[in-house]
């Protein structure tokens, strides 16, 4: 079974014998079996060759690099071998056909909304009035004419849900305002750190499909940027990632003591990094009873089912319904 793996000690990543091999700075060996590696997430400072290149890239092995902080840095993509031309020509015609770009970025604020109300209704007798002010916010999605102002709605609704946190965590994480480059405080840290790995997720799961991953819809287009993976990472950052914060935080898996201060920037510390992933992994990891497939899928996989939903609607076949959880 293909699994992620993370590398938090500085070190070399070498090829040997057509496996992988993680030396550390003691020149302790570890060995990672090539066809069991889904991702690779790198986190120290590590050297590598192309030769190792090579072998991720006969592998369909996604590398993941982070910096000290734990931000991302980018991603080596393999070349992608799930090409269709005719996928990606419908799918950039629906991105210049202004209607149909309009559905497709309607649908995924509907189904984050959808989550983030999930996510805080379990609190109602703390959370109602934000309820209702994002419900109030979410009746506008229907009557937007244009992405600026479907962005504008999302920002305001994500405002109001991110304030209700200070009524459901237990501990002393305080929300006053969204910050992200850098993040300035212990719960923004979570959520940058958080989202980070659901784009890098979502990502690995659009490159095994035909799917182009910088031709997207409610986020713009530009360079340096694979941004459908922003566009479906929207449906999942509620479901999954801040589920986990509210959990972490919640059972004291996370703690004050797990994050590092620096010139007025905040980031998890190793131990805190460690802590939240392993958290994530077994939330990627829990399966549901997909209600039309009669079959166990679990969270990763709901994210790869996004991307079939889409090549349906692209092609003709299907039109697209985002996936609003119903457990």
């Amino acid at each position: 079974m293909l699994r992620d793996h993370y590398i938090f000690s500085n070190g070399r990543l070498k090829r040997k014998d057509n496996t992988i091999y993680f030396f550390d700075e003691n020149e302790t060996k570890k060995s990672l079996p090539v066809h069991q590696v889904d991702n690779l997430y790198v986190f120290g400072e590590v050297d590598l060759n192309s030769s190792l290149l090579n072998l991720l890239s006969q592998h369909s092995v996604h590398l993941h690099i982070f910096n000290y902080y734990g931000f991302y840095a980018g991603t080596f993509c393999p070349r992608n071998k799930k090409v269709s031309g005719f996928t990606v020509v419908q799918q950039s015609a629906h991105y210049l056909d202004a209607t149909k770009r309009l559905y497709l970025a309607k649908m995924f604020l509907q189904s984050a909304v959808h989550h983030m109300l999930r996510n805080i209704r379990r609190y109602k007798e703390k959370t109602e009035e934000y309820v209702r002010q994002i419900e109030l916010e979410a009746k506008k999605l229907d009557t937007a004419t244009d992405i600026q102002e479907l962005m504008g709605i999302e920002g305001r609704i994500r405002q109001y849900y991110y304030q209700s946190f200070n009524e459901i965590l237990k501990q002393d994480f305080i929300f006053e305002k969204r910050t992200k480059q850098p993040p300035q405080d212990p719960l923004n840290a979570l959520i940058s750190f958080g989202n980070t790995l659901c784009y890098t997720t979502v990502l690995s799961e659009i490159y095994k499909t035909p799917l182009d991953p910088t031709v997207s819809f409610l986020h713009e287009p530009s360079t340096k940027r694979f941004s459908l993976s922003l566009d479906l990472a929207e449906i999942f950052k509620p479901l999954i990632v801040d589920s986990v914060i509210i959990a972490c935080i919640n059972n004291r898996v996370i703690t004050p003591k797990h994050f590092d201060y620096l010139e007025g920037m905040v980031f998890l510390n190793e131990e805190g990094k460690k802590k939240f992933i392993r958290e994530w992994e077994t939330k990627l990891a829990t399966s549901i009873q997909h209600r039309q497939l009669k079959r166990k899928v679990s969270y990763r996989y709901f994210m790869r089912l996004e991307c079939y939903k889409l090549i349906k609607h692209f092609i003709g076949d299907e039109r697209y319904k985002p996936l609003k959880a119903w457990w």
